[in-house]
């Protein structure tokens, strides 16, 4: 017999220690688990777990957060103890930043804190979306269930953002290979036969003086074009990074035609994901929009927007109206939201927008591929052909004036 000390967690929540003993660990967890209680920690007295001491986690990458929630609920809901838990998990993570991120939270959790605390003391690993489901999971007794729906957002976010990057890859690969060899045909080929037709004493044709100028305006002032590039390139980089600079970036984007709607959509749709997520994991609407506001750090115009939102909701308003008190979201949104508050489904409104604007994003994508190739190749054929043309075009003034 051994003696086991132990936290847990009852169906209402709140969180109890305590000692018991037992032949071994398994037979102490079973005793428990007969109980009704949700185990955070289990550890015989005089050999506690172990669990490696490492930095404090920074940035981790979006697919091992989805690995990481999905076991982490796997290994909880079959009766595995949540430190035990996160010490196999950050003992195999093969993320380095996640590895070091939970094994400080696995120390936190097995020394009696609460594991939406310990995730909190790494905001590069967990942001407050996480923080704030977690909170939520253990607050309500269902932890394994919010760290699937943490997974299962994620998951479809990672999914989202490959397509994007996937169907944009391609065309800006192609772009710049193609302007890295027009670059080298105006800079070295284009020299080559102004200087023949200058020993002719030809008169050029207009578009073969505009391509031999622009040329000798590359050649003859390369450096000064790239030291006032990287110019360029600092100091509006210098003003991106200022808060008038960010807010003026994201008005750009949105103003973009074609593509503008496009990004808006995106964001809205993870505002909607996110939003519906958090509602459903018993997150409060008012703790919820918070978090949003976290999320949204990065784009300014949402930024500012939900915090406005937050103060009306503060004030007694209701979430259509103070939505649609901000101007930025489609109206499409807050009259659902509208629906959704009067007829008391608002979570399932909010799931039916959000993918009603996947659906959106997807079908953008799936036609920006289908067309982008042509209009590559007519755009890329198109300079390749002026180029060519206005070399060809004294070549057939020799050839007259040689017959």
């Amino acid at each position: 017999m051994g003696r086991f000390t132990y936290t847990v967690q009852d169906s209402k929540g709140d969180t109890s220690t305590g000692s018991l003993d037992a032949g071994d660990e398994n037979e102490a967890i079973n005793t428990l688990q007969t109980k009704g209680l949700f185990i955070l920690s289990i550890q015989a007295e005089k050999a506690g777990s172990k669990a490696k001491a490492a930095g404090g986690g920074g940035a981790v990458s979006g697919r091992a957060l989805v690995f990481f929630g999905e076991q982490l609920a796997t290994l909880l809901n079959g009766g595995v103890p949540l430190v035990r838990s996160l010490s196999l998990l950050g003992e195999h993570s093969e993320d380095e930043a996640l590895r070091g991120a939970v094994n400080q939270v696995t120390k936190d959790v097995a020394g009696g804190m609460a594991l939406h605390k310990a995730l909190e003391k790494h905001p590069k690993s967990f942001d407050t979306l996480w923080v704030s489901l977690v909170q939520a999971g253990e607050m309500g007794g269902q932890l394994p269930k919010a760290l699937k729906q943490i997974s299962s957002y994620l998951a479809s976010q990672e999914e989202l953002k490959g397509r994007v990057i996937t169907a944009l890859a391609y065309p800006a690969v192609l772009f710049m290979i193609s302007m890295s060899v027009l670059v080298f045909f105006i800079v070295k080929i284009v020299p080559t036969f102004a200087e023949i037709f200058k020993s002719f004493d030809l008169e050029l044709p207009l578009i073969t003086q505009v391509i031999i100028g622009f040329s000798n305006l590359l050649v003859h002032n390369l450096l000064p074009l790239i030291l006032g590039i990287a110019g360029t390139v600092f100091a509006l980089k210098g003003y991106l990074a200022t808060e008038q600079g960010q807010l003026t970036k994201m008005k750009f984007l949105f103003s973009i035609p074609f593509f503008g709607g496009f990004m808006k959509a995106i964001q809205v749709e993870r505002l909607l994901t996110t939003l519906t997520t958090l509602i459903e994991s018993g997150v409060s609407i008012l703790n919820a929009i918070t978090v949003l506001e976290g999320v949204f750090q990065s784009n300014l115009i949402f930024f500012y927007a939900l915090r406005g939102v937050k103060n009306d909701v503060a004030t007694g308003k209701s979430i259509s109206a103070s939505f649609k008190k901000s101007g930025v979201f489609p109206p499409l949104v807050t009259e659902m939201m509208w629906m959704g508050e009067e007829s008391g489904k608002l979570p399932d409104i909010l799931t039916t927008l959000s993918s009603f604007y996947r659906e959106q994003v997807d079908q953008f994508i799936r036609r920006f591929t289908s067309i982008i190739d042509p209009i590559m190749v007519v755009f890329i054929g198109g300079i390749v052909g002026v180029i060519v043309l206005s070399i060809f075009m004294p070549i057939f003034q020799l050839s007259q004036i040689g017959t």
